[in-house]
């Protein structure tokens, strides 16, 4: 019987398929194809921000019994019993889904920024979706946190959810997650300029001409969207500003200072608050439940604790409060964001960062008033309310341009934006200079990652030695005498030799050159011409942390090493290395500038 043809067994890829390759295939290979699959991440981005934002402001109204046109921040005062009761309830249910990810093992969620600094892009949908519910639910029940983590998680893994279907390029992929969160901010507070930027410096931690189109399209579909559908739910409005004169600027950046010491203090205190709760051996369920009561202890006082703030930003805009009640609605704000966060309620500081700004903005132009020795050198109110909203926005979110874009787009007013760019980029080199990061990264630093950005450095630990290194490396007994391991290995077979012991552990290695010149002139065991006894690599080493092991070991050839048997797994040579290190790099960089 003749045998049968296995090539007819195969069937045709469906039709579904061969659409799915071709896109796949344009997307990779056109640049307007990639603008159309970021406008689509924004169209779904706008729709989940319009559609978290309504749902939360439903929840106050109902919950804390509101009318229809107030703010939960901007309030008169809340019901102790309603703050209470749903602080309480809120936090319990988000400490359960917590214990419960615990008691299952399962990964914590992966944000924008991680997600393009260590991971290539790659999010869940899944996990997103429960982060942004979670914050849905910490929002709606009043913690002291904002909505905008929550549009920026959603949007972000959509993009990443579209671009791992397509099995798109690394770079792309990134793209497309920053396309979701630039949709997101950008619809959030009516400017597309500023969801632009916030990608570019927060989500992919720099600018290029490659990345313009996608992002623009994604952040401009995101504004237009939401108009569309409601209206942005934290779009800012400031009174008219006097122009601002040459005198005005040292001012400005004394505000940039007194910004970056409140922001870098309110980070120094968010790692304290949380070691503090860790601290009291509280189960993990209850943490959330003892910050709820916490801040609903403070919404007692003012109203003003409560959600992002952006209600009590308007408030305290228009309204003439005295300076000390100022300084109090500040601090009672930065404790309450600290308490919420800290105890495991989800939400950003974007928003809250903007409030918190704005306020230190005005205390410092009533005490600039107060103080200064002439009325000449009195600021307006209103520009040291944007210059505060600007630089500690910087300090807590990243990101210069993003700010004074915001401010821009939401005056209008160009004479002001000069003097917030001054401050905001003063701001920045002032926080990275004292102390290093952005609450952005500074969360990714408490975890143990030196992550200062969200530029693509996760190539670095994908780069690992186990990938790198040649297996099946010359091995010998280490109780072989010198002229037996010579007969074994002649010279020119190999350069290096691991020996291994009894157990067949390491055991060094040996130089085959030099121990063929020490052979028939000297009695002895191979084992005593062994070097880098104690110096050898694990598999899981990334190529950073190797090269740093070579330059301690002071020699150009290593062992990889089984870290539980101690077994030899290969050899890794310090000049291919090198240069597998530099081709990554120069990667990196090219896909960060669009080359």
């Amino acid at each position: 019987m003749p045998p049968q043809d296995s090539s007819a067994s195969v069937s045709p890829p469906s039709r579904a398929t061969r659409i799915a390759r071709k896109f796949r295939a344009l997307l990779r290979s056109n640049e307007l194809a990639l603008v159309f699959a970021s406008a689509l991440v924004g169209v779904v981005s706008a729709v989940s921000v319009t559609a978290m934002t309504e749902t939360a402001m439903f929840m106050h109204v109902l919950i804390f019994n509101l009318p229809f046109d107030v703010r939960l921040s901007a309030s008169d005062r809340v019901a102790p019993l309603a703050a209470f009761a749903a602080l309480t309830l809120g936090g319990v249910s988000l400490g359960l889904m917590e214990a419960f990810r615990i008691r299952k093992k399962l990964p914590g969620p992966v944000d924008p920024v991680e997600a393009n600094a260590l991971r290539g892009g790659q999010m869940s949908l899944r996990d997103s979706f429960v982060v942004g519910m979670q914050t849905l639910i910490s929002n709606s029940v009043g913690a002291s946190v904002g909505l905008e983590a929550g549009f920026t998680q959603v949007g972000s893994s959509l993009g990443s959810f579209i671009g791992q279907k397509l099995r798109l390029r690394r770079s792309d992929l990134r793209l497309l997650v920053g396309a979701g969160a630039a949709a997101a901010i950008g619809g959030s507070f009516g400017a597309p300029l500023t969801g632009a930027f916030y990608a570019f410096e927060v989500i992919l931690g720099s600018y290029s001409i490659a990345a313009a189109g996608p992002i623009f399209t994604a952040s401009i579909v995101g504004v237009l969207i939401t108009h569309l559908i409601a209206s942005s739910p934290y779009q800012i409005k400031t009174p008219p500003v006097d122009p601002l004169t040459l005198s005005g600027y040292p001012a400005l950046l004394g505000l940039a200072a007194c910004a970056v010491l409140l922001g870098v203090a309110a980070m120094r205190a968010a790692g304290a608050s949380e070691r503090a709760l860790q601290a009291t051996a509280a189960p993990v369920w209850a943490r959330p439940v003892i910050g709820g009561l916490a801040v609903a202890a403070l919404a007692t006082i003012t109203p003003q604790v409560l959600g992002a703030g952006h209600g009590a930003l308007a408030l305290n805009i228009s309204t003439n409060f005295p300076l000390a009640v100022l300084a109090s609605f500040l601090a009672l704000k930065l404790v309450a964001c600290l308490i919420s966060l800290a105890s495991g309620f989800r939400g950003g500081l974007f928003f809250a960062s903007l409030f918190m700004g704005a306020t230190l903005g005005k205390i410092y132009a009533l005490a600039l008033t107060a103080l200064a020795p002439a009325p000449a050198l009195a600021l307006d109110p209103t520009i040291c309310i944007l210059v505060g909203m600007a630089t500690f926005g910087v300090v807590i979110v990243g990101g210069p341009l993003t700010m004074s874009f915001l401010v821009l787009e939401n005056t209008a007013d160009f004479s002001v934006t000069a003097g917030v760019i001054a401050a905001s980029i003063a701001a920045s080199l002032m926080v990275r200079a004292t102390f290093g990061y952005s609450f952005s990264t500074w969360r990714l630093h408490l975890r143990g990652e030196n992550v200062r950005s969200a530029n693509d450095v996760g190539w670095i630990a994908e780069l690992q030695v186990g990938r790198l290194m040649r297996p099946n490396p010359p091995i010998a007994p280490a109780w072989l005498d010198i002229d037996a391991f010579c007969e074994r290995h002649p010279l020119g077979s190999s350069q290096f030799v691991i020996l291994t012991d009894e157990a067949g552990r390491y055991a060094g290695m040996v130089n085959l050159p030099e121990a063929h010149i020490h052979a028939h002139k000297a009695d002895g065991w191979i084992s005593s011409l062994a070097r880098q006894k104690d110096s050898w690599l694990s598999p899981q080493t990334n190529a950073k942390t190797a090269m740093a092991l070579f330059d301690q070991a002071e020699t150009d050839q290593l062992a990889v090493l089984d870290p539980a048997t101690k077994a030899p797994l290969g050899v890794l040579t310090e000049p291919y290395l090198a240069r597998r290190y530099a081709e990554m790099a120069d990667a990196a960089v090219r896909s960060a500038f669009g080359i």
